[in-house]
């Protein structure tokens, strides 16, 4: 879909090419690209501030029928991000004109203090991530995706990266497809029905699949998560993917919290909270599709990915605030609230991961906290490890990609806050405040001496308006952050 492509303008037939600007500097180093950008700053309309636009047509100096120029702002401010949105804007804008392919135009990296492979990176991501409409639910398909895209660069460049529009693609159709799990309504991604979809797509890129069911989780002893699952008629699945082309090397477990309806239980949320429950399975979403991804993209290390998948639903047979159980880790736990779930079925997942595997990393994804919201907002994540290289690492890997993430606290005297007079511990801290934290601390007594990250994604994965690569809808944040970090693991 997405390819290197050079070619003279002057001679070049193409439906649409996109050119950026820059406000207050040449950054491009070809003549006629130069000379059509001089052109289009006469017009007093457009200077190339950010998102300024122009469009001309056929021009007699170009066998080129639509020019689209899309202004940058100042250089200090023309950064991957900036580039990764002006190319998810491109692409939407020609899927609204109805077009079928474009053509979009590199600026020479020296002149933007880059390096080639970043630049193309951005606008790669940008042009794949913005190419995508969710609307299986729509009768009316009123636009289509892109068939092709192309980036503009020199001869040396298309042989050079010729790969990396490969990796790129890979990645975020990743992505896309986190985000489509994420979008589905909860009526059509109950866990049985979830993961099918999983364990398909997964034997399709070779990854070892086992699903396991009720009978199994309680011949296992899966406590904590059979408690969560218990109120709803639809059973819970725990799926574990496996990639391991290193036989007798540790791997790297990521955990990924899947609640595919959260209505909190006995503990019912209120009603205007409820309708975007369906998102609560985004960290399976995210871990499900960075296991596919690791795999099409044949990585060398061992990584085993663990999804519970549950419905957390009020009824005569749902857990009750008040109630004990017993974790899969054998620990006891008070249930303080039944909506507090998520970190119920994590913590078996993660003990059940600590034993089998021996990890040598292990890192959870979840939609945990409406907390972290309240500290972070809706656009980054927290970060919750003791291991300061690990967090740094998910940080760098945050920043590069543009799924930003912020180190949290994990002081070892808020663990008092969790205590219980009848149980080992409480699902809920003593107190309203902290609750990112306090709940990150309730799956650090699961993880033992295991180099562990936990990743409060409950801002960043559903966005309600659409931004310049991803529509409204889920993000499929989490994809790409772990697809790079685990090249550096």
């Amino acid at each position: 879909m997405i390819q290197l492509k050079s070619a003279d303008l002057k001679k070049a037939k193409t439906e649409t090419l996109v050119i950026p600007v820059c406000e207050d500097k040449d950054i491009h180093d070809d003549a006629t690209i130069a000379a059509l950008i001089r052109k289009a700053k006469k017009l007093k309309e457009f200077k190339g501030a950010k998102d300024d636009q122009v469009v001309f047509y056929n021009l007699p100096d170009v066998k080129i029928v639509r020019l689209i120029f899309i202004g940058l702002g100042k250089l200090k401010k023309i950064d991957t991000e900036a580039l990764r949105s002006m190319a998810g804007k491109a692409v939407k804008g020609c899927i609204k004109k109805d077009l079928s392919e474009v053509l979009i135009a590199v600026p020479a990296a020296e002149k933007l203090n880059l390096t080639v492979q970043p630049l193309l990176a951005a606008l790669m991501e940008g042009a794949c991530l913005g190419n995508h409409l969710f609307d299986k639910y729509k009768k009316e398909k009123k636009h289509k995706p892109l068939k092709k895209i192309n980036l503009l660069v020199k001869p040396a460049a298309v042989k050079t990266y010729r790969r990396l529009s490969a990796r790129i693609e890979t990645v975020c159709q990743g992505t896309i497809l986190a985000r489509e799990w994420v979008s589905t309504p909860s009526n059509d991604k109950i866990p049985a029905r979830f993961s099918r979809s999983i364990a398909r797509l997964a034997r399709q890129a070779n990854l070892k699949v086992s699903v396991w069911g009720a009978k199994d989780l309680k011949n296992k002893k899966f406590g904590a998560m059979l408690a969560v699952a218990a109120g709803s008629q639809n059973t819970p699945r725990l799926v574990i993917l496996e990639h391991k082309p290193q036989q007798g090397k540790k791997s790297i477990v990521l955990v990924g919290k899947g609640v595919t309806f959260d209505s909190g239980g006995i503990n019912l949320k209120p009603s205007a909270s409820m309708e975007d429950m369906k998102i609560d399975m985004s960290g399976a979403a995210a871990v499900a599709a960075t296991l596919i991804t690791a795999a099409k993209l044949k990585a060398k290390m061992n990584i085993v990915g663990i999804i519970p998948l549950v419905e957390n639903m009020p009824s005569g047979k749902a857990s009750r605030p008040g109630d004990i159980i017993k974790s899969y880790a054998g620990k006891t736990v008070e249930i303080g609230n039944t909506d507090a779930e998520g970190r119920l079925i994590l913590i078996d997942a993660l003990a059940y991961g600590v034993k089998k595997y021996k990890p040598r990393v292990l890192i959870d994804l979840a939609t945990l906290t409406g907390a972290c919201v309240v500290a972070l907002g809706e656009k980054i994540a927290g970060v919750f490890s003791l291991d300061d290289k690990l967090a740094q690492a998910i940080i760098s890997s945050g920043d590069k990609t543009y799924e930003r993430c912020w180190r949290m606290p994990l002081p070892d005297d808020y663990k008092e806050l969790l205590k219980s007079d009848f149980a080992d511990l409480n699902n809920i801290a003593s107190t309203r405040y902290g609750g990112a934290i306090t709940a990150a601390l309730f799956l650090s007594e699961f993880v033992g001496k295991t180099r562990w990250a936990h990743i409060d994604i409950a801002g960043p994965v559903y966005g309600k308006k659409e931004t310049a690569y991803c529509a409204a809808g889920g993000t499929g944040f989490g994809v790409r952050l772990l697809c790079d970090l685990l090249e550096k693991l």
